[in-house]
């Protein structure tokens, strides 16, 4: 092989059994599968970035499951990444709300209950469905299991905004010209014998709680001018806003779906870097079986990670190929590509 990078264009079964004969491993695979919406999908020469249902376009791809045989085409092929993936592994699942509480199941039978992280809600479009007969549906969602439960996270933060900051850190200090907020030195739950339960400067944790730090630590944080004592004598933490990482990321995410997409079903790219650089490092290999558009790839070239990318659609393969060179700094020189025979 020319690189870490490979484009396989197979059905989803036979490219994962490749894989697995030749053992690879992942530490992260992200899915977009079909949908189960009974619909054979199709494009133009003129129009390939949008599907349709014409029976004169040629084949984007095939989503026509009655729903048991679609569970288990899902079972068959999740078994399988479920092998590929490494001990801190994670992976991501990409569905739309009709079929989404059956795949949970699905998914909590392979990776078990305990190893189930989130149901990340996606917000993929603006209103619509004006005249339906119920609410609306502007969302889909991904579900974020793991291998175990040593997975790989960065816990990459959002940038705070002018107005977070505002907000967040609302006090001044003027001996250094710093915003800062202050937060509680206690945690949850009592410390009957250790440092953390002692009397720290004539104070005890509230009940039912213990120091974040031992009395020493807590001691030295005072002396450095990083406790503010309030007017009744309650100890705070100063955090300064120059020093915040940022917002922890929330199950909620605002990614809607590309305007023109270069092909039917593409996702929004931030989705899949937020993924990338949340659940793998830069040594990591990624896995994406229903590759698409190949916005996973493009994700993995742009953060340093090397992926596989298994799609049976030629039309597939030709714009997977093309985003990687346009969208990202890879040449045709660092990526390999390997049909299976059917």
């Amino acid at each position: 092989m020319k690189s870490n990078n490979l484009i396989i264009e197979a059905s989803s079964d036979e490219g994962l059994k490749y894989l697995l004969k030749n053992e690879h491993k992942f530490d992260l695979c992200y899915i977009d599968p079909p949908y189960s919406t009974g619909n054979v999908f199709t494009y133009t020469e003129s129009r390939k970035n949008a599907v349709s249902n014409s029976r004169s376009g040629n084949i984007a791809y095939n989503d026509k499951f009655n729903r048991e045989d679609y569970l288990s085409f899902l079972e068959t092929n999740i078994k399988l990444a479920y092998e590929l993936l490494s001990e801190q592994g994670s992976f991501y699942l990409h569905i739309d709300y009709k079929v989404g509480h059956y795949v949970k199941i699905l998914l909590d039978n392979i990776f078990g209950e305990k190893n189930y992280i989130n149901e990340i809600t996606r917000i993929k479009s603006n209103p619509k469905n004006f005249y339906r007969k119920g609410y609306g549906n502007i969302k889909d969602c991904i579900f974020f299991y793991s291998k175990t439960r040593n997975h790989i996270w960065n816990d990459i933060r959002e940038d705070l905004t002018e107005e977070d900051l505002k907000k967040r850190f609302n006090k001044y200090e003027e001996n250094s010209g710093r915003f800062y907020t202050t937060v509680p030195i206690h945690a949850p739950g009592e410390t009957t014998n250790g440092e953390s339960g002692k009397k720290w400067k004539g104070v005890y944790p509230p009940e039912g709680r213990h120091w974040r730090v031992s009395p020493s630590e807590l001691t030295k944080l005072d002396n450095e001018g990083l406790i503010e004592w309030s007017s009744n004598n309650n100890p705070r933490m100063k955090k300064y806003a120059d020093e915040s990482k940022g917002k922890k990321i929330q199950d909620i995410w605002n990614f809607k779906d590309p305007q023109y997409p270069k092909y039917p079903t593409e996702k929004n790219l931030n989705i899949l870097d937020r993924i990338v650089r949340n659940s793998s490092n830069k040594d990591s290999m990624v896995l994406d079986f229903f590759a698409g558009s190949g916005t996973t790839g493009v994700a993995c070239a742009k953060n340093e990670r090397g992926f596989v990318l298994i799609d049976q659609s030629e039309i597939a393969i030709d714009t997977i190929k093309s985003r990687l060179t346009e969208e990202s700094s890879l040449t045709n020189k660092e990526f390999d590509n390997l049909k299976l025979d059917k």
